[in-house]
C-alpha cells in the first residue's frame, strides 16, 4: 500500500502529460498501457485498434484493403470511440461496440495493408490527436512516438522475441476459439514486422528518446512496475 501511495505522489507532475509506447505486433504494448494507465489513473488509448476498426468496416463493406481513397474517406466519416467503463476498454465505431470483431484473423491478416495508405494514417492520427488534447494519456501503437504524439512527455519502445510473441498471440486466440498454430503465429508476425517496419508511411522504428523495455521475460506486471521505475528516474533527473 505504501510503495503504491508512494509512486502516485511522486508522479503527480505527469498529471496532465502523456506517455506514448510504441513496439511490435505481441510486446505486450496494449495490455501493458491499460494497466499503467489505470496506475496513473489516466486515459487510454489504443491506435492500433482504430486501424483494425477501419478495416473491419472495409471487410465488412466490401472496400478493398487496397483502395486508399475509399479507405480514407470511410476514416474520415467513421465516429470512433473508446468507452473505459467496467475496467474493460471497448472500441466503438458509430456507436457500435466491435471489440472482439476487430480481433479476428481476418482482420489482423489484412490491418497492415490498411493502416499503410499515407491518407489513412492522416485521416486516423488527426482524430488520436484530437482524443489526447485532455492530456493524462496513455497511448500505445507502432508511430505513437514517432508521429502521432512526437512531442510526448515520456517515450517508451517495447519489444519481445518473436518466439514469445507467436506464444502471446497463440493464447489470445485461444481465448477466441481460433485455432492455429505457434508455426503460423511466427510467419504472421514476421510478416507483419516487415510490412509494418518497410511502408513508406509511418514505419515502425524507435524514437530516437524512446526508453528501451525488453518484455520478453517479463509479466505484464513486471513490465509496469519496469515503466514506473523508468518514468520515476526520469522524473527525478529532471
Amino acid at each position: 500500500m505504501g510503495r503504491m501511495a508512494d509512486i502516485k505522489y511522486k508522479l503527480t507532475s505527469l498529471q496532465g502529460k502523456i506517455i506514448a509506447i510504441d513496439g511490435p505486433a505481441g510486446a505486450g504494448k496494449s495490455t501493458t498501457a491499460k494497466l499503467l494507465a489505470e496506475r496513473l489513473g489516466f486515459s487510454y488509448l489504443d491506435t492500433g485498434a482504430m486501424y483494425r476498426a477501419l478495416t473491419y468496416f472495409a471487410l465488412k463493406n466490401g472496400i478493398s484493403p487496397s483502395d486508399g481513397e475509399k479507405l480514407a474517406t470511410a476514416a474520415c466519416k467513421l465516429h470512433l470511440g473508446f468507452d473505459n467503463r467496467d475496467d474493460l476498454n471497448r472500441l466503438l465505431v458509430n456507436g457500435v461496440d466491435v471489440s472482439t470483431q476487430i480481433r479476428t484473423p481476418e482482420v489482423t491478416a489484412y490491418v497492415s495493408e490498411v493502416s499503410a495508405h499515407k491518407k489513412v494514417r492522416e485521416a486516423i492520427v488527426a482524430k488520436q490527436r484530437e482524443l489526447g488534447k485532455r492530456g493524462s494519456l496513455v497511448a500505445e501503437g507502432r508511430d505513437t512516438t514517432t508521429v502521432v504524439f512526437p512531442g510526448a512527455d515520456m517515450k517508451i519502445y517495447l519489444e519481445a522475441s518473436i518466439a514469445e510473441r507467436a506464444r502471446r498471440r497463440l493464447l489470445d486466440l485461444a481465448k477466441m476459439g481460433v485455432s492455429t498454430s505457434l508455426r503460423e503465429q511466427e510467419a504472421e508476425i514476421r510478416r507483419r514486422d516487415e510490412y509494418d517496419s518497410k511502408r513508406a508511411h509511418s514505419p515502425l522504428t524507435k524514437a530516437r528518446d524512446a526508453l528501451l523495455v525488453d518484455t520478453t521475460h517479463l509479466t505484464i506486471e513486471q513490465q509496469v512496475d519496469r515503466i514506473i521505475s523508468l518514468i520515476l528516474f526520469a522524473v527525478k533527473r529532471s
